[in-house]
């Protein structure tokens, strides 16, 4: 027996140094300087001798990787590491309390038609509930309307009429018999083309992937459908969720057609404010939903990460995509995040928590604080900015100064490395078989050379950075939970967007006027704590029922 074991142990010894050798003699072409000059872009200085020593091991992983390119992984495929924002000796309520949602139940359809497109998500369902209109005339109306002003915002992939006056009729049907589901009950809306939904193209805004079918149901729309919400189209995104040029052309800022939109959550955005639907749903890994939302004048809920399941959607990065509502005010976007939390139990990163939502809720005993340090970086303090800050003051709310955490906990791009790193994996056929090249953009900011440039970040930096990552969400979290919120710029100095997708901490970003020389509209976002949706929300509401902009459309789509 115990010879038998020998034989074993050097037949296996046997075959795996003639594996090396094989594979040493096909890999000639890779040099002992090869490696020097490589090692000199990881930050290493190695000697000669060591350079022998590790020679055939990078010979022999070579060969490793070799092996596992030829074995297909698709972009559903997770990481077997699954990111949490919660750290060590932090504590939620995990009671759901029931939400007094109140309809004005005089709501009555205008006089101009045009006008309905622009009415809140409360004002429609106080309609279809009192069947003062029907789903399926709602959503003909929409249907109509992105069907004159898609192609002038280029913010269209599909309109799915099928499934739309299916679900229009189930909806009508079931509230002719009683069945009422609740505020999103027959109200159309449009995805980001990077949720699955069978019997649809999901695109993925990108050229080689525009015929592509995915026979799976994303959790958003079998949620929304549960709601008894109505698919009407799937918008536009930046190619692979990058920006807003996709492989139809470039969404357009409905304040004005000569500017995009910016991305990538780019025709949800343009399309809901210029009008064509109520409310469409977006994603973030990196300003996806902020990005697009301030540019173009909307109110975007980026949540909490991990708030909502993210099954079949177009996986980016694991640890930092995360999904979220673009409405037209913080109200509509409450309603539709109700709907729309919560997991499946097929991403492992995404847990069912509490929305403890109070609408117009008294937010004078809240403490709420100002990134300081962010505001004293914009030398113009007639900005809009400031003039948020002034707002509250009337509301009463003693705003407290904070240095938000930047400076000193995010010392170097973490967020460079770790987004590289994912999104070039989630593609990596894509670039080893340059598939890239199909892509409409290819200039140094775009998806191909990313990808490319990731190929050399060492697996060491990477999980380094990670490591980095927790400790600043250690501080941030430290800073976050002294306050119910703090008031951040959207745009300008500082690292904020960064740091709170790293972190995972939500944010809503809310439009405050225009900016006094393009002419477009401008933003400020609210910071929250973990899992608090709802009291970031609440604090959005209080400033919109004060102001108007929320109020406020781009006059082409009236």
């Amino acid at each position: 027996m115990q010879l038998n074991k020998l034989f074993m142990r050097i037949l296996f010894t046997t075959l795996l140094l003639s594996f090396s050798l094989l594979v040493s003699a096909q890999d000639t072409s890779i040099q002992k300087k090869d490696l020097i000059s490589a090692s000199k872009l990881f930050d290493f200085s190695f000697t000669t001798k060591e350079i022998d020593t590790l020679y055939s091991d990078v010979i022999d992983n070579l060969a490793n990787y070799k092996a596992m390119h030829r074995l297909p992984l698709a972009n559903s495929v997770p990481l077997s590491m699954w990111q949490t924002p919660v750290v060590p000796g932090m504590h939620f309520n995990t009671v759901q309390k029931p939400i007094a949602w109140k309809l004005d139940n005089t709501v009555q359809l205008p006089t101009n038609k045009n006008d309905l497109a622009f009415y809140t998500l409360e004002q429609l369902a106080s309609l279809i509930k009192n069947k003062k209109i029907s789903s399926l005339a709602l959503t003909q109306f929409f249907i109509d309307r992105i069907k004159k002003w898609g192609d002038t915002l280029q913010c269209v992939i599909s309109i799915q009429e099928d499934i739309a006056y299916a679900e229009a009729k189930k909806a009508d049907a079931e509230l002719a018999q009683g069945k009422y589901r609740g505020l999103l009950h027959g109200i159309p809306y449009g995805l980001k083309d990077l949720f699955a939904v069978k019997g649809t193209k999901t695109t993925w805004g990108a050229a080689p992937y525009q015929n592509q079918i995915i026979e799976e149901d994303a959790f958003v729309y079998t949620k929304l459908r549960d709601a008894g919400a109505v698919l009407v189209a799937k918008f536009t995104l930046g190619a692979l969720a990058m920006g807003d040029y996709w492989y139809g052309g470039r969404t357009k800022n409905p304040w004005n057609l000569n500017y995009g939109s910016s991305g990538s959550s780019a025709g949800s955005t343009s399309a809901t404010v210029a009008g064509l639907v109520p409310f469409a749903i977006g994603t973030e890994t990196w300003g996806s939903i902020v990005s697009p939302s301030t540019t173009c004048g909307a109110t975007g809920l980026r949540p909490t990460f991990g708030s909502i399941s993210r099954s079949g959607a177009m996986a980016l990065s694991y640890s930092l995509d995360k999904v979220g509502p673009i409405c037209r005010s913080a109200a509509d976007a409450a309603i539709v995040f109700n709907y729309i939390h919560g997991t499946d139990g097929k991403d492992g990163s995404a847990v069912n928590m509490p929305f403890n939502y109070t609408p117009n809720k008294d937010i004078k005993k809240l403490k709420i604080g100002y990134a300081k340090n962010y505001f004293d970086k914009i030398k113009d303090t007639s900005r809009n900015e400031f003039k948020v800050l002034e707002e509250f003051k009337k509301l009463g709310v003693q705003l407290i100064p904070v240095n938000f955490p930047d400076s000193g906990v995010y010392n170097f791009n973490i967020m460079d490395v770790v987004i590289g790193v994912e999104c070039a994996a989630q593609f990596d056929e894509m670039t080893r078989m340059n598939i890239d090249d199909a892509l409409t953009r290819q200039t140094k900011n775009d998806w191909p050379n990313s990808f490319r440039t990731a190929r050399f970040v060492p697996a060491v930096e990477y999980i380094n950075a990670q490591r980095h990552r927790y400790t600043l969400m250690q501080k941030v979290n430290e800073v976050m939970q002294q306050y119910d919120v703090i008031i951040c710029p959207s745009r300008g100095d500082g690292n904020q967007s960064a740091i709170t997708n790293l972190t995972g901490n939500p944010v809503v970003c809310v439009p405050t006027g225009f900016d006094k020389r393009s002419n477009l509209p401008t933003g400020i976002s609210f910071v929250g704590n973990l899992y608090d949706e709802a009291t970031i929300l609440s604090i959005a509401q209080a400033y919109q029922k004060a102001t108007n902009w929320d109020e406020t459309h781009p006059t082409l789509f009236k």
